[in-house]
C-alpha cells in the first residue's frame, strides 16, 4: 500500500524537556510539501550534540524535540517541485543547507548557508516549522533532520543524494562527526605535508581529526586526551604520540611546546570546552601556528592573551569540516567506497532506537570510549 501523499504513523525518540530520558512515541509525520523529501532513516548515529542540546544548551523554546542529525535514508516520496530526488534515492539528510543561490553558497570561502535553521536558529536549533506531530502537539525537527524518527521530512537544499551502493548503517555518520574532524583538518587548518599536529579530544571527531591530519601528510600527530584507554584507537587513524594531561604537573601547552620545539604547526580543539580551546592555541607554534575550534559550544566566552594571536597565531573555528554539503558528502562517500576514509573502525556499538537512552548513557559516561554508536531504525535495508 502506497505512502506518498498520506500522513506516516512512526516510531521516534522525543525530547519532551530538557535533561529528562527521550520517550518512544508513535508520531504522525506530514507528506511533504513544495520543495521537501520525506525520507525512510534506515541508521543515525548518536552525536555529542544531541546531548548537547539535552543536556547543555536546554533552550526552553527547543522543546518538545526529535533529536538526531547523523543519519541517513531512503527516499519515501518527494513534494511539488521538486526534480534532484526520486523514491527509492538513498540519501544523508544535511544539518546545514547548500541553497546553491544565497552568497555564502556562491562563495568559495565558507560552506555557511543563508537558508535553513542554522541561518538564525543556532540558539533553539530547530525552525518553528514541523511536519511532525505527537499527541495532538507539534514536536520541533532538530537541526533540520531529527533523525531519530523511522521517517522524516527534509528541505531538498538539506539533502545529499549518494552511491546508490553505500551502506547506511555506516555512511551515516558522514552525517556530522567524520567530515567535521575530516575536513576541519583538511579544508580549514589546512594541515600540510610535514607539519605536527595536536588533536585535543579523541571522540569520533577528534579521529577523524587525526584521519584528516594523516590525510594531508602530516609527520607528527599528537592526540591529546584525559582517557588512555582512546589512545590505541588513535593509533588506527593516524597518530604518532599520545598526551594525557593527567599525567603532567605543567600545562599541557607547555608539554607539547617542549615535545615539538616551540609548538605544533596546527592544533585541533575538537571537544567543546572553552578552557581546551585556550590550550590548543598556546600549543601552537608562534610565527605561523593555526589552531582551529571544531567542539561544538555556545554556552561560555573565551579567552587568550593578545599577544599570542599578535605573535603570528591564527585562531579559527570550522562548521561541519567547512564543507560544502550537498557537494562535500556525496565525495566522502565516494572517498569510503573506495577505501581512502575510514568509517568502519569510527562504530563500537550498533543498537535499535528502543535502546536510544541506553545509548546516550554510554555516551554521557565515556563506556562508549568517544567512538560512534549507530541506531539501527530499520533492520535489513542496507
Amino acid at each position: 500500500m502506497t505512502t506518498t501523499g498520506k500522513t506516516i504513523k512512526c516510531k521516534a525518540a522525543v525530547a519532551w524537556e530538557p535533561n529528562k530520558p527521550l520517550v518512544i512515541e508513535e508520531i504522525e509525520v506530514a507528506p511533504p510539501e513544495a520543495n521537501e523529501v520525506r525520507i525512510k532513516i534506515v541508521a543515525t548515529g548518536v552525536c555529542h550534540t544531541d546531548l548537547y542540546h539535552l543536556f547543555e544548551g536546554m533552550h526552553k523554546e527547543g522543546f518538545p524535540v526529535v533529536l538526531g542529525h547523523e543519519g541517513a535514508g531512503i527516499v519515501e516520496s518527494i513534494g511539488p517541485g521538486v526534480t534532484e530526488f526520486q523514491p527509492g534515492d538513498k540519501v544523508i539528510p544535511l544539518f546545514i543547507s547548500q541553497c546553491g543561490e544565497c552568497r555564502f553558497c556562491k562563495s568559495p570561502k565558507t560552506n555557511q548557508c543563508e537558508k535553513g535553521w542554522a541561518a538564525d536558529k543556532y540558539d533553539v536549533m530547530s525552525l518553528a516549522e514541523s511536519r511532525f506531530t505527537c499527541r495532538g502537539q507539534k514536536v520541533l525537527q532538530f537541526m533540520g533532520t531529527s533523525t531519530f524518527s523511522e521517517y522524516t521530512v527534509v528541505n531538498e537544499m538539506a539533502v545529499a543524494k549518494i552511491d546508490p551502493m553505500a551502506p547506511l548503517d555506516k555512511v551515516c555518520l558522514l552525517g556530522c562527526g567524520i567530515c567535521t574532524g575530516y575536513g576541519a583538518a583538511v579544508n580549514t587548518a589546512k594541515v600540510e605535508p610535514g607539519s605536527t599536529c595536536a588533536v585535543f579530544g579523541l571522540g569520533a571527531v577528534g579521529l577523524a581529526a587525526v584521519m584528516g591530519c594523516k590525510a594531508a601528510g602530516a609527520k607528527k600527530i599528537i592526540a591529546v586526551d584525559i582517557n588512555p584507554e582512546k589512545f590505541e584507537k588513535g593509533k588506527v587513524f593516524g597518530a604518532t604520540d599520545f598526551v594525557n594531561p593527567k599525567d603532567h604537573d605543567k600545562p599541557i601547552s607547555q608539554v607539547l611546546s617542549e615535545m615539538t620545539n616551540g609548538g605544533v604547526d596546527f592544533s585541533l580543539e575538537c571537544v567543546g570546552n572553552v578552557a581546551v580551546m585556550r590550550s590548543a592555541l598556546e600549543s601552537c607554534v608562534k610565527g605561523w601556528g593555526v589552531s582551529v575550534l571544531v567542539g561544538w559550544t555556545d554556552l561560555h566566552d573565551f579567552a587568550a592573551r593578545p599577544i599570542q594571536l599578535i605573535a603570528g597565531r591564527t585562531w579559527k573555528g570550522s562548521l561541519f569540516g567547512g564543507f560544502k554539503s550537498k557537494d562535500g558528502v556525496p565525495q566522502m562517500v565516494k572517498a569510503y567506497l573506495n577505501k581512502t576514509v575510514k568509517i568502519d573502525e569510527f562504530i563500537t556499538h550498533k543498537m535499535a532506537l528502543d535502546q536510544v537512552n541506553d545509548a546516550i548513557e554510554l555516551m554521557k559516561h565515556g563506556k562508549w570510549l568517544g567512538h560512534a554508536l549507530v541506531l539501527s531504525l530499520a533492520v535489513g535495508i542496507q
